[in-house]
């Protein structure tokens, strides 16, 4: 069945805020030079636009909820040009901090009603799928948005790496206007309707499975540089290489997953957690091995935020498919990656290099917990 060419169009959206979002990880030298700071303080404009998605996603996607979808979208476009062209021309350490919480509350509202949006836009039986093309935009922008915003930066100042970033939500906005057609609402209708399904104890279990499964995954992605070269014994250069790789993978996980999402959806992350755990604690095990490293770290990069399709599925399946519950599980999901980043930290501290990896893996293991009492099989 063809997927309709405006969910190509979303994904494209989806990849400008995905590089926003981790645009500062790789100029972090540069803006602390820039705006007179330390590293570390750059450091927490990375929590804030986390905690901005987290938290305040939801109530802005509350406040489009009785606009139609694509008004919706454009409405976010503009918040989110205004936050990063803000960023971009930032004089000071403290507007830099509200242009990241603008971006990053737009941002997570955003992604919320393009997901609600893909399922309007599609047959119910390819909306995994379609889903999953969507959330290429996010893996793309891990495998290429990063590294290039990263090079323009170090060669043209960090200034024009989020001026480049302006350019491409400006021009997804454009593709949005002009292919995505002029829908109603979402299913779920109203805002009572849509607070009504949080009402459900089995929703809070099932968005739990996505905080642990993203957590378990961030857990060790956030200290990939420091393990690869500290313990594996790669160059500094050779890092952006394997990343690249690990960034494929997860396109790859993706796409296949996208395509087992509506069928098998609890069967799918079954067996992404149970592969992420043993994948996990391999890698802790053979760190200091140069192949088995890099095998086990793609094995990651396959079955770890691939997941994201059927996840969604579920959530739509327990809750309902409106903007307000995706842009919610888009609040679980960054979740995990708060909670992986920052347990993993603690974990090196007490533990050294390799206790983010066994972190995770007890994570996907708490994962499996909270899906084995729906597990059916040929769920």
């Amino acid at each position: 069945m063809t997927m309709p060419r405006p969910v190509y169009v979303l994904a494209m959206g989806v990849f400008a805020m995905v590089t926003s979002e981790f645009v500062v990880a790789g100029l972090m030298p540069q803006m602390a030079a820039g705006l007179a700071v330390s590293v570390p303080q750059i450091g927490y404009l990375i929590t804030a636009f986390a905690v901005a998605m987290s938290v305040g996603g939801p109530f802005l996607t509350v406040a489009v909820l009785k606009l139609r979808q694509k008004t919706a979208l454009m409405l976010l476009f503009g918040i989110f040009l205004a936050g990063n062209v803000l960023a971009a021309l930032a004089p000071d350490y403290g507007v830099m901090l509200v242009a990241r919480i603008v971006t990053g509350v737009a941002s997570q509202a955003f992604f919320g009603v393009a997901v609600s949006l893909c399922v309007q836009l599609t047959r119910p039986e390819i909306r995994g799928r379609a889903i999953a093309v969507a959330m290429n935009g996010l893996m793309l922008g891990t495998l290429l948005g990063l590294p290039l915003s990263t090079v323009v930066g170090e060669r043209l100042g960090w200034r024009a790496a989020f001026w480049g970033i302006s350019a491409i939500a400006a021009l997804a906005a454009l593709a949005t206007l002009a292919g995505v057609p002029r829908l109603g609402r979402a299913e779920s209708g109203s805002v009572r309707e849509e607070l009504a399904a949080f009402r459900k104890p089995r929703l809070w279990l099932v968005l739990s499975t996505s905080t642990l499964i993203i957590g378990a995954t961030f857990a060790a992605f956030s200290y990939l540089h420091p393990l690869l070269t500290e313990v594996t014994g790669f160059s500094a250069g050779t890092v952006p290489l394997l990343l690249l790789g690990y960034g494929a993978a997860t396109v790859v996980g993706n796409t296949v997953v996208g395509r087992l999402a509506d069928r098998h959806t609890v069967g799918v992350q079954i067996v992404g957690l149970t592969l992420n755990a043993l994948f996990l604690a391999a890698f802790a095990l053979l760190a200091d091995r140069a192949v088995p490293a890099v095998l086990l770290m793609t094995g990651i990069g396959l079955v770890g935020v691939t997941m994201n399709p059927a996840m969604a599925v579920r959530v739509q399946r327990t809750g309902n498919a409106g903007p307000l519950m995706n842009t919610v599980h888009s609040s679980f999901i960054t979740l995990g990656v708060i909670v992986g980043s920052s347990a993993g930290a603690l974990a090196i501290a007490s533990a050294g290099l390799r206790a983010p990896l066994w972190l995770g893996a007890g994570l996907a293991l708490l994962g499996l917990t909270t899906l084995l009492p729906e597990w059916r099989p040929r769920t």
